[in-house]
């Protein structure tokens, strides 16, 4: 990954209808990329190990202790339905904020820090996000030939899904 996670200053974070710069963390997934905005993740950890838990939806690998805070970790290939893979030095736990309570989500790779004008983002067409539930996609950013998906972590999961992992 380039660069550290470093906020920009209040104006630059904002976003808008008006161009102004936001700033995603890139990662990718069944060799796509997709982005979140940066202000959600908390961190970037390397693979631990994952202590299952039963009777939760197929997505949640289990749980991870976060310097004391137990984290629900989620298979991002498996909440998309993509399949699966073992993982290898590249794989990445994304801890984010989704609605004021840690996550943790799987992914293949992390990318890279990238800023784009609020602007660039223009909505999912349907084929997009076939494998995708079409509520948790923000919009779409085409950067030279490369196509990024944005998610949209608050409408991942529902209220009762979050209830759920808050009680992990």
């Amino acid at each position: 990954m380039s660069n550290a996670l470093v906020p920009m200053n209040a104006n630059e974070a904002r976003t808008g209808d008006h161009g102004e710069l936001i700033q995603l963390v890139s990662f990718s997934l069944d060799n796509e990329e997709y982005g979140v905005d940066v202000l959600k993740v908390r961190e970037i950890i390397r693979m631990p190990s994952i202590t299952r838990v039963p009777n939760t939806p197929h997505y949640v690998e289990g749980v991870i202790n976060l310097r004391g805070k137990v984290i629900p970790i989620i298979n991002m290939r498996r909440r998309f339905g993509l399949c699966e893979l073992e993982y290898d030095k590249q794989t990445r736990i994304m801890v984010m904020d989704v609605e004021g309570e840690l996550m943790g989500f799987i992914v293949d790779a992390v990318s890279e820090v990238i800023r784009i004008s609020s602007s660039e983002i223009q909505p999912s067409p349907a084929v997009v996000t076939s494998g995708i539930d079409q509520e948790c996609i923000a919009g779409v950013i085409n950067q030279a030939e490369r196509l990024l998906v944005l998610l949209d972590l608050q409408k991942m999961f529902s209220q009762d899904e979050r209830q759920l992992f808050g009680n992990l």
